[in-house]
């Protein structure tokens, strides 16, 4: 496929936006970082943590207006990002979230309880300048879209399924006229180009840099574009949406149980999760 050199599962992701958009939040703050892998927005969204955490730096935490919007100030200067990018968000409501990251950390700044910070860092310095790309993967994920794919069996995953999927696909056709087709199992069926195509609108409202990072948040969490948008759209709450991303992981913890460190991931892109959505919500002023 012209265009594109790489795949997840059956979504092509496009070069050039793995490449801009490499996990390098750690380095680009506090020195060099140990994992340099270039991952996709998701994996930004939850950037790895060095082991040793950087002493806070800072007393007090604000925002002002600014031509980017509402930027960060840490201890009245101005906080920047690797490129020597304000930190800064569009609307008053969106910045204070960041500010409210910053002013939570304690003797030491934990990277992993900021994900409004790692969000805005990787729409400035990557997004802005990727938004076809990254327009273009989330409307890869439709393509071969999670809620689109329906166990035969057991009965109890069936129920769930359609529980928390058919809510999704019914607000696609309702607010998109984006009718899209189901498959038993894991064979590929080929959705029609038009219900793509009809979400594209839904995806380029959110015309902020930092909004459109946050969409593929939540795509890529939810391993679907359909959820993100019913996030987006306020059809789905946050935490609806992220169950309906867990639909099948949840059933097979309950078959089999979980341990502690499926129960820490689980809670990591659940916080990664609500947010996006949460940032979502206040660029929308």
């Amino acid at each position: 496929m012209p265009g594109f050199s790489a795949f997840r599962g059956d979504r092509p992701v496009p070069a050039s936006y793995l490449r801009d958009m490499s996990n390098r939040f750690s380095e680009d703050w506090f020195g060099d970082g140990e994992d340099p892998a270039r991952l996709d927005p998701v994996r930004i969204a939850r950037a790895a943590l060095k082991p040793q955490r950087p002493k806070r730096f800072y007393s007090e935490v604000s925002i002002e207006p600014s031509p980017e919007g509402f930027r960060l100030l840490l201890d009245g200067k101005p906080a920047r990002t690797k490129l020597k990018r304000p930190l800064a968000l569009e609307t008053e409501a969106a910045a204070s979230q960041l500010a409210a990251e910053w002013a939570a950390q304690d003797e030491e700044i934990n990277p992993a309880t900021m994900p409004v910070t790692r969000i805005a860092h990787a729409a400035i310095d990557h997004v802005a300048e990727a938004r076809e790309a990254v327009v273009a993967d989330i409307l890869a994920y439709a393509g071969t879209d999670l809620v689109c794919y329906r166990a035969g069996e057991p009965e109890k995953l069936v129920a769930l399924q359609a529980r928390h999927w058919d809510p999704v696909l019914a607000h696609a056709q309702l607010r998109y006229g984006a009718r899209f087709l189901l498959a038993e199992g894991i064979t590929h069926v080929a959705q029609n180009p038009a219900a793509i195509e009809a979400l594209h609108p839904g995806i380029l409202r959110h015309g902020p840099a930092a909004a459109l990072a946050a969409l593929h948040v939540l795509t890529s969490v939810s391993g679907s574009a359909l959820i993100a948008l019913a996030v987006a759209d306020g059809a789905l709450t946050a935490d609806a949406g992220y169950d309906a991303g867990e639909v099948d992981a949840d059933f097979e913890l309950d078959l089999w149980g979980a341990d502690e460190e499926a129960a820490h991931r689980r809670a990591a892109r659940l916080a990664d999760f609500r947010a996006a959505a949460a940032l979502l919500l206040a660029l929308q002023g």
